[in-house]
């Protein structure tokens, strides 16, 4: 299975759905960080194809707004027809409603195409502490929340919507949290952004049984930066696209809570604005991937098998620390072994590959395979005994890369390993992430597993690997891309199997 050590090189996001339709009902804001803007930015981030409707037109930068000018409600009508009739809607996120006639025209368009997933950022509340709408459109605004099926209030708009003063503390927080879902039967997604300290919690509040538990809370650590503008526009446009795939609000919040996490840590890379800047929505994409290429066919194939091995119990206990040793013992003895075989394979690569650069980096690929085995049985399997023996899993994976060797084509060889690389670091990066996101937990059964996951060497190693393929698949024939195409799915496949083979032994 994939070396044990992964990068901070996100290389994508689960896809179950390929490209979720996500509509965007919102204010627009020209400096680019909030609004629409913001959430075309989120949604294109998460591998949707982004859609809007324009509610309300500002004059805005990143020290604040200007003005605001909301065209006619029938205009918006028009907007939300168009795009309805032609275009299957996976996904809606609701933002800035500019008065009560608008207001009314988004319910009553809801109300008649009824989308799979309506995420409801109710934008009341500026940072500020200003009201941004007026009794009469709060009031509008109420009756359109149980169209909802997550609301994302910040505290400010939370205490609003509930009649009562901003929480205090976080306790307070979620008490008002499980109010309005009890008043709306939606899924309330409860923000610690405006509270102090260090901590940064999200939690999910619903009490109509849509989730394990009545709170769901995932927890975090605030990062230390001005730049915040379109912080919530941003959440909750790639809360609406990542459920389109996903279909689950716990998975979807634990996927999107670290890539907002990063988008705030590399906001100040963007250096845009006098104000409170912009979050960095593609601080995840790398050069190349931009550029365009084989990799991004190869990347389109990866996808659904990606957002499989999301979903596997496995994974869920790693990230956790739930995870029943006896399952963690077996991945890892079959890890050894996989390493084993895959070593060989990567020396084949070797000895195939057109340039000492190549052929240099899959021999030191091979050479790490033997250590990183090595140090399994010397730190971990030693106190972890799993099976010895090869399991049918693994067995396959070995047995379907040591053919494709024998095939005698180099580049179908690299894209049958290449997914030991990419797959495994990005699900390296989401874990490593989420372990971050909860502020490192004591008592945490895979902490130090989880750790290695920031190895930049290996996410050097993935990026060499990702170009050596993507360059061999332009020089390619039609044909032999094709039979990459089909050796790197198979790997896909294969990896889904393998972290999944935990739980068919036991």
């Amino acid at each position: 299975m994939p070396l044990p050590t992964a990068s901070t090189v996100p290389s994508g996001i689960p896809a179950g759905r390929e490209v979720p339709r996500v509509l965007s009902i919102a204010g627009s804001d020209p400096s680019g960080g909030a609004g629409i803007q913001a959430d075309l930015k989120s949604i294109a981030a998460h591998g949707g194809y982004g859609m809007a409707a324009i509610t309300a037109l500002t004059a805005q930068n990143t020290r604040g707004v200007v003005a605001v000018h909301v065209p006619p409600a029938a205009f918006l009508a028009q907007q939300l027809d168009a795009v309805s009739d032609d275009i299957t809607i996976d996904a809606v996120k609701i933002g800035m409603l500019g008065d009560e006639a608008v207001i009314r025209t988004v319910r009553q368009w809801l109300e008649k195409v009824r989308p799979a997933v309506v995420v409801l950022d109710p934008v009341m509340v500026a940072t500020s502490g200003d009201r941004l709408l007026k009794e009469s459109a709060e009031a509008a605004l109420r009756e359109l929340l149980p169209l909802a099926h997550l609301i994302t209030p910040n505290l400010p708009e939370l205490a609003v919507l509930v009649g009562e003063e901003p929480a205090g503390d976080w306790e307070a927080a979620l008490d008002q949290g499980r109010r309005l879902a009890d008043a709306t039967g939606a899924t309330v997604l409860v923000k610690g952004g405006h509270l102090s300290g260090e901590s940064c919690p999200d939690a999910l509040v619903n009490t109509a049984g849509v989730l394990a538990h009545d709170v769901v809370e995932v927890p975090g650590t605030r990062i230390d930066t001005r730049n915040s503008h379109g912080t919530g526009c941003s959440l909750s446009s790639a809360m609406a696209t990542v459920q389109a795939r996903l279909g689950d609000w716990e998975a979807s919040l634990r996927t999107v809570k670290p890539w907002l996490a990063g988008a705030l840590e590399n906001s100040g890379r963007l250096e845009v604005g006098r104000g409170n800047g912009p979050v960095h929505h593609f601080h995840h994409v790398r050069a190349h991937l931009q550029e365009g290429g084989f990799a991004d066919r190869l990347w389109a194939e990866a996808r659904e098998d990606l957002a499989d091995i999301y979903a596997l119990d496995f994974i869920h206990g790693l990230a956790s620390g739930e995870l029943a040793e006896k399952d963690f013992a077996y991945y890892l003895a079959q890890d050894a072994l996989y390493l084993n075989g895959y070593s060989r394979v990567l020396a084949r690569a070797s000895a195939l590959a057109p340039s000492e650069a190549e052929q240099l980096f899959w021999a030191g690929s091979a050479r790490q395979c033997l250590e990183v085995e090595s140090e399994l049985h010397r730190s971990w399997l030693s106190t972890r005994p799993g099976q010895t023996g090869l399991g049918p899993v693994t067995k396959a994976y070995v047995d379907h890369l040591t053919a494709v060797s024998a095939s005698g084509s180099y580049a179908v060889l690299a894209a049958a390993v290449l997914p030991c690389f990419w797959l495994y670091a990005e699900v390296g990066r989401a874990l490593h992430g989420q372990f971050l996101a909860a502020g490192e937990p004591d008592g945490h059964a895979y902490a130090a597993w989880l750790r290695t996951y920031a190895d930049e060497g290996f996410a050097e190693a993935t990026r060499q690997a990702i170009a050596i393929v993507d360059a061999a698949g332009r020089k390619a024939s039609d044909q032999e891309q094709a039979a990459m195409l089909t050796a790197f799915k198979q790997s896909c496949r294969l990896e889904v199997e393998f972290f999944d083979a935990p739980r068919l032994h036991s």
